[in-house]
């Protein structure tokens, strides 16, 4: 029994260890996937701010009778060629953060199934050890069983020889008379 509760008593303990290490791994990837969502949606924002000034080169007409330059077409076509790139700038970082959430996933699985072996190991070391505490249990009831009926023998061989004795004296005791 003390065995049982010291195996079980280190469990826990091992068990918070292993908690408080896994909490520490989770919070600092959740602060990278948090700093890395920040930093993409900085980047819409730049985007949408981008694509606002698109939209009013597109309406600006410097030239003569309200007509667009060749200087108001590069103008918008540069802002668009900002756009594109923040574009692909979003598209890499998107990638990145899906990786995040991927290895987290993973990292999440990975924790569960360890978590379920060693609740299987836990579970079968007690099973393990329930059975020994039954067996144990059922050798003591035999041992006592045993003593039990090896007191009676002696009980009954006792008995026996002093009944014999005690015949024996009154035989000899009817002889002499």
């Amino acid at each position: 029994m003390k065995k049982f509760l010291l195996l079980s008593l280190l469990c826990f303990l091992f068990i918070d260890v292993l908690h408080a290490q896994t909490n520490e791994q989770v919070s600092a990837d959740s602060i990278a996937y948090q700093l890395q969502r920040k930093k993409i949606n900085s980047m819409l924002d730049m985007r949408k701010l981008r694509f606002g000034q698109y939209s009013q080169s597109l309406n600006e007409h410097t030239g003569i009778f309200g007509l667009q330059t060749k200087g108001d077409i590069r103008r918008s076509n540069d802002i668009l060629m900002d756009i594109v790139k923040t574009d692909d700038k979003i598209y890499k970082e998107l990638k990145i953060l899906l990786e995040y959430k991927a290895f987290q996933q993973r990292q999440i699985q990975n924790h569960s199934k360890e978590a379920e072996s060693m609740n299987l190991g836990y579970m079968s070391t007690i099973n393990k050890l329930r059975q020994q505490n039954q067996q144990l249990k059922a050798n003591a009831q035999k041992a006592l069983e045993q003593k039990q009926s090896s007191q009676r023998i002696y009980i009954i061989v006792i008995v026996l020889m002093l009944a014999s004795i005690l015949f024996l004296l009154n035989k000899k005791s009817k002889v002499k008379v």
